[in-house]
């Protein structure tokens, strides 16, 4: 696998999402990240399923090492110290003002190490009205206008994942490599700071441009009435999506696998726009073909004509794709105990090469000793932990 950002040191000092999530995206990439987790219990997200090794904690925690730390305590402090001091990267998502109680504040740890990237990653910001409530990914959601673009109306309740957290740890980890690639000219560290609300607001920016410039408020039926995009029902239960857009091959496909080579001379259907304003009744017509056949017959059906689409799957089917299963896109490795660690392999591939090896999350403190001993060895020697 090709390590782009090898040689490059990160300490994470991220729980739940946002900061671990921004750190397994530099370690996908090939850093070295050094999880810093409390004594006995580790990132909170360890726990969630009982144990210290949940579901929710594997995802995020890849090709990390983990070092437990109490830097209440003298001699734990120093060797914090110390791997700030040999670090490039220092990410922490505590809530505004923690970090310093715990002595991880920005001025402190820039003052040990003047050429480290540090990122704060908070809720609402690190000031004003809101920096002190708590966030967590509804929240985020809710509040920068985009949950209003997920929930059905009709059956109002939150759906999906938790892609605030997710997606803030993915800005969190681009304005990392940002000011990384500025150091390199300048040989100075930076803050970067990202919060949940502005990820969200940022990544909602359609919405927001739909608003500035025309004074239109977006629904959840906006961009799939306006792309053209449906879920229809087969007849064997599953289901299938199209993605029909506008170029009018696609709608003339569509009507060859459906038997109905006519059917966009219907004054209702026969152009973009009467297609956008009569959704609902598109909708009604292709939900009863689409009823006639299995997913199966339809994809092939649909291959033939060109028409975008594809089947939706659920987790236990996705990978199974020929294309999934083309592109390796599951990995794994072994475990201490001997037992098979499935993931997804990072989506980036550099020259051809696709990352296909991954290292487990790690358990609790597995790291501890080997990090005292090179502490201790790089005390005898004068040095740095290397």
């Amino acid at each position: 696998m090709a390590k782009v950002l090898e040689g490059v040191r990160v300490i994470e000092q991220g729980t739940f999402i946002t900061g671990p999530n921004a750190g397994m995206l530099l370690a996908d990439l090939g850093a070295e990240v050094i999880k810093v987790e409390q004594p006995g219990t580790g990132d909170p997200f360890r726990a969630f399923k009982g144990g210290l090794y949940s579901p929710h904690f594997q995802t995020y925690n890849r090709n990390k090492r983990s070092v437990t730390l109490n830097t209440k305590v003298a001699e734990e402090r120093e060797l914090f110290d110390q791997l700030i001091r040999d670090a490039d990267v220092y990410i922490q998502n505590f809530r505004p003002g923690a970090a310093d109680r715990l002595g991880a504040g920005y001025e402190r740890l820039m003052d040990l190490n003047p050429r480290l990237i540090y990122c704060a990653i908070s809720g609402f910001g690190q000031d004003g009205p809101a920096a002190g409530r708590p966030a967590y990914d509804t929240v985020a959601q809710a509040a920068s206008g985009f949950l209003n673009l997920l929930i059905n109306p009709a059956n109002p309740r939150v759906v999906g994942p938790a892609l605030a957290d997710s997606i803030t740890g993915f800005y969190a980890a681009y304005g990392v490599l940002g000011a990384l690639y500025e150091r390199n000219k300048t040989g100075r560290g930076r803050l970067v700071e990202v919060s949940m609300l502005e990820s969200m607001c940022h990544f909602n920016l359609d919405a927001f441009t739909h608003f500035f410039a025309e004074g239109e408020v977006m629904t959840p039926y906006s961009r799939p009435s306006v792309s053209q995009s449906y879920v229809l029902k087969c007849r064997d239960g599953k289901w299938i999506a199209l993605h029909m857009s506008s170029p009018e091959k696609f709608w003339q496909g569509l009507a060859n696998a459906i038997e109905m080579p006519n059917l966009f001379q219907d004054e209702r259907f026969s152009t973009r726009a009467v297609r956008i304003e009569n959704q609902d009744q598109l909708i009604e017509l292709l939900g009863q073909n689409f009823a006639r056949h299995d997913r199966a017959q339809w994809c092939a059906r649909l291959e033939q004509e060109d028409v975008p689409h594809a089947p939706m799957y659920d987790t236990s089917e996705a990978l199974q794709d020929p294309q999934a299963q083309h592109l390796q896109l599951e990995i794994s490795a072994v475990q201490p105990d001997g037992s098979l660690w499935r993931t997804v392999r990072s989506p980036l591939s550099f020259d051809h090469e696709r990352p296909l090896s991954v290292t487990p999350p790690p358990q609790l403190g597995e790291y501890d000793a080997a990090l005292r001993e090179k502490m201790s060895v790089a005390k005898r020697n004068g040095g740095g932990v290397s």
